[in-house]
């Protein structure tokens, strides 16, 4: 969840897009999402539909005592619900992202429209219910709709103390994440002991680590599955800036290269949902029609990896 758009190349890239400048049209629907319709796809273990694109709160939320930021996240949020999203992910370690989350409730009233997923660390038991009393006091919420283990490190680790928050109510799913390619052993082996509900991993075109072992794992255990840092923390808006998007990317319905990246994460079968960090209305606008029209086939993945890693 790390903030991928920081990076002025994206500005670069998305000038003159056609989803420039559409989410003005709120608070009603924004012009685009009136002809499509976001994909959604199934949790595993309920069959609940969860909108494919989603939003990260790293780095974007960090900030306190500044309005015009506060007004313009607002914004993103209203840009988000109104396209047909619902996902917004969290957690303790992203700075002032929680404590800023909350003031967005309640200048907006959104809360309960959203899929909430919030994190805590590996500690002590009573640490980490210290920790999850402390992310809802910010947030200012009682419960969240999912529940992860952030950074898991241990092929033993327990996630049996989520399961219990969820007896309670105070989750609706579990989850582990990792974004660290050291802790890929222990996360598959945590993945294939746990079965938890959600995976969340750093995943993306520049960055395939985790394609081999972790997401196939993911996906035999039943887990949903996000992917954060879809962007390679900036790296692959560096990688295409100035670079015109090429013909075939019309074969999925792809007007930008966020669209591109993101729609090459919806192409693989076993990805649920995307969850770039995305500070701008219209850059969530841009995110969102990722989810809309086409998406690749195996065939057209391997052919966007190809066109990208040869500019």
């Amino acid at each position: 969840m790390s903030f991928e758009h920081k990076d002025p190349s994206r500005r670069t890239v998305l000038a003159g897009s056609a989803v420039a400048g559409l989410a003005t049209a709120l608070p009603g629907l924004p012009a685009w999402a009136q002809a499509t319709s976001l994909q959604a796809r199934k949790i595993p273990t309920s069959g609940e539909l969860l909108p494919v694109v989603g939003i990260g709160t790293a780095i974007i939320l960090d900030f306190e005592n500044d309005k015009a930021k506060l007004d313009e996240r607002a914004e993103v949020l209203k840009t988000l619900i109104a396209g047909g999203g619902t996902l917004v992910d969290t957690a303790p370690s992203y700075g002032k992202a929680e404590q800023t989350l909350g003031e967005l409730f309640a200048l907006t009233g959104l809360r309960s429209k959203l899929f909430l997923a919030g994190k805590v660390r590996v500690n002590d038991a009573a640490g980490t219910t210290a920790e999850m009393q402390a992310s809802f006091k910010k947030m200012r919420v009682d419960k969240v709709d999912l529940m992860q283990l952030h950074n898991v490190r241990d092929g033993n680790q327990s996630i049996s103390q989520l399961r219990d928050w969820k007896k309670q109510g105070l989750c609706r799913y579990v989850g582990i994440t990792s974004s660290f390619d050291r802790d890929y052993a222990a996360v598959e082996a945590c993945l294939k002991k746990e079965k938890p509900e959600f995976f969340q991993i750093d995943y993306s075109m520049v960055d395939r680590n985790s394609e081999d072992r972790l997401i196939p794992a993911a996906a035999d255990a039943g887990a949903a599955i996000l992917t954060n840092l879809p962007f390679g923390r900036g790296k692959f808006f560096q990688k295409v800036a100035g670079k015109p998007l090429p013909d075939f990317a019309k074969e999925i319905d792809a007007t930008s290269w966020a669209q591109f990246a993101l729609k090459w994460l919806l192409g693989h079968p076993a990805i649920t949902a995307v969850i770039p960090g995305t500070d701008k209305p219209q850059y969530m606008t841009d995110n969102l029609k990722a989810g809309m029209g086409r998406l690749p086939d195996a065939a057209m993945r391997k052919r966007m990896v190809e066109h990208v890693e040869a500019l």
